[in-house]
């Protein structure tokens, strides 16, 4: 039953990213999308690096957080794993989010917890600040996606 359930996940995501996102725009009053990203699973980053992608590419600001397994993507030493159909890692779709000027953080407790220090993230990734992303999730207009 669980692998039935993971497959129809796995469809509805492979049909999101084969497919343009639409919108209304009076549906839309959202101004930015916040992205928080907790799985270890590298399809489920994958998902939440395209649709961050095709947001910024609609015209949204996107802010990302990274945490628990989830900050492994913005390692240097982030195992790489190419997904279809792409042919492209999660870390290669943030990288290029950063590139648009997308701000990823990670969670203040990953670093500390992993036994790490800042010089190991990947360029344009810095340490969350609670008070500053508490405030930027209640800023009007902002939607909140969690992977």
């Amino acid at each position: 039953m669980r692998s039935m359930k993971y497959g129809l996940m796995l469809l509805a995501m492979v049909m999101m990213v084969l497919m343009p996102l639409q919108s209304n725009a009076h549906d839309d009053d959202a101004k930015s999308l916040f992205v928080v990203v907790t799985s270890p699973d590298a399809q489920t980053q994958m998902m939440a690096m395209v649709l961050s992608t095709k947001t910024v590419e609609q015209g949204k600001s996107v802010r990302m957080l990274l945490c628990g397994p989830g900050g492994e993507l913005a390692l240097k030493s982030c195992k790489q794993v190419m997904l279809k159909p792409l042919d492209k890692s999660p870390q290669m779709l943030l990288k290029n989010l950063i590139k648009k000027g997308v701000t990823v953080e990670v969670c203040p407790l990953f670093l500390p917890n992993k036994g790490v220090t800042p010089d190991k993230l990947i360029e344009g990734v810095t340490v969350a600040k609670p008070p500053v992303v508490a405030e930027k999730l209640r800023e009007e207009g902002i939607k909140l996606f969690t992977f």
